[in-house]
C-alpha cells in the first residue's frame, strides 16, 4: 500500500500500522493511511492533494479535516473533506459528513449529518436549487430567489 495512488492523488508517504496506536493529534501532508488506531485529531496540512484512506481494521477517534478521504473502516467524530469522501461498504462514520463531492457504496454507514458543500465553499443550500412545495392538490416548483 505505501506508495499507491489514489485516483491519481498523492503516493502513500505516512503509514499507521494494523499494531500500531497513536494517541494525539496528526498533521500531515501527501498521502497518509490506517491500518491501526488513530485518538486524536487528523488534519491535512495545506495540500489540496492530500489523502487519507482509512483501512477496515483503521479507526480514527477524532476530528477528520482533509480534502480527500477514501474510507472503509471506522471515524469516530465529524468528518470534513473540502473535496471528496469515498465510504466503502465497510465504512462507519459515528458524526457528520460535511463534502464537496460523495461516493457511498451499499453497506456504508453514517451516523450523523450529510452536510453538502457547495462549490464556493458555502455550507446549506445553494441559490437556484428547485424546491417541491404542495400546492393544494397540486404540487409546484418553484426556484428559490
Amino acid at each position: 500500500m505505501l506508495g499507491k495512488k489514489s485516483r491519481g492523488q498523492a503516493p502513500i508517504g505516512t503509514l499507521v500500522g494494523a499494531d500500531t496506536r497513536v494517541h494525539g493529534d496528526i498533521e500531515f501532508s501527501g498521502g497518509f493511511h490506517v491500518d491501526g488506531y488513530v485518538k486524536g485529531n487528523v488534519k491535512a496540512a495545506k495540500d489540496d492533494h492530500a489523502v487519507l484512506s482509512i483501512s477496515e481494521r483503521g479507526c480514527v477517534e477524532g476530528t477528520v479535516m482533509v480534502p480527500h478521504v477514501v474510507l472503509n473502516g471506522t471515524v469516530k467524530g465529524d468528518v470534513r473533506a473540502t473535496e471528496r469522501v469515498q465510504l466503502g461498504p465497510k465504512a462507519r462514520v459515528i458524526g457528520n459528513v460535511q463534502y464537496k463531492l460523495i461516493e457511498m457504496s451499499i453497506g456504508a454507514e453514517v451516523n450523523g449529518k450529510l452536510i453538502h458543500e457547495s462549490e464556493s465553499g458555502a455550507v446549506g443550500k445553494s441559490a437556484g436549487r428547485t424546491q417541491i412545495e404542495p400546492v393544494g392538490r397540486r404540487t409546484q416548483l418553484e426556484s428559490e430567489s
